[in-house]
């Protein structure tokens, strides 16, 4: 077996680290040795007072095509079935995915759980549990909804539909569409905005907007005037806006 130090890189410098999945030949397929070390790499960010950002993105040609389907029918099948996506979302400093290629199912939901996406041109998108015959369990039927509406994902959903770049930016489901040679520049780019703002005030408004991301106006509302309050709090501060 593949050290999965060997297909899950990592590589840090200037404040941002980037997680590589490198299993081109299985268009990126992540074992669950692979799962684990992604991660741990999350979390280890999340620790490591010298990291602001976080970027995942896959080995050309492909973003990744989820968990090894082989892996997990094989016979006896998997002692756990680890879900990368927990450690993505409980990541206290933003995460980007540049999405390179293919991006399916389970890699769906791992793009899903980064706070921004950036495309390559030939990026495309689709969850194909059903066509599998698979249940999702990484939180597409919370994530793909809450990105583009609750009617284009059933549809995205029960078709196995792939979308490509454009229409990915266009429904929601991106930030950025940009030519394939520029997707980690403009990744960098966009990781080096943030880095250039309070970093307490970034990592706050992180989890502000994670938190409020499915709750009704009133109750996002109250939560956000108590993160405020809990802001200017720390400061002493009488009040800002």
């Amino acid at each position: 077996m593949s050290d999965p130090a060997e297909q899950v890189r990592v590589a840090d410098a200037d404040g941002v680290r980037t997680i590589t999945i490198d299993r081109p030949e299985a268009r990126n397929a992540m074992t669950l040795a692979m799962r684990e070390r992604i991660a741990e790499l999350f979390t280890g960010a999340g620790e490591n007072d010298g990291i602001d950002v976080v970027v995942i993105t896959g080995a050309d040609p492909s973003f990744s095509a989820g968990a090894d389907i082989k892996e997990i029918r094989a016979p006896g099948g998997l002692p756990k079935r680890l879900d990368p996506t927990v450690a993505v979302r409980a990541c206290p400093k933003p995460t980007i995915a540049a999405v390179n290629g293919v991006c399916v199912t389970g890699a769906l939901e791992l793009a899903l759980a980064c706070d921004l996406i950036v495309a390559s041109e030939r990026a495309r998108f689709g969850d194909t549990h059903a066509k599998a015959g698979l249940m999702p369990g990484w939180g597409m039927s919370a994530a793909l909804p809450a990105a583009v509406g609750r009617r284009k994902a059933v549809e995205l959903s029960l078709t196995g539909t792939l979308v490509d770049a454009p229409e990915a930016l266009r429904i929601g489901l991106v930030n950025h569409v940009v030519p394939h040679d520029a997707l980690l520049p403009r990744t960098y780019e966009l990781a080096q905005s943030i880095r250039a703002n309070d970093q307490d005030a970034v990592r706050r408004q992180v989890d502000l907007f994670r938190r409020t991301q499915r709750l009704p106006f009133g109750d996002a509302l109250r939560l956000e005037r108590d993160a405020a309050d809990a802001w200017r709090a720390r400061d002493g501060e009488a009040g800002n806006p």
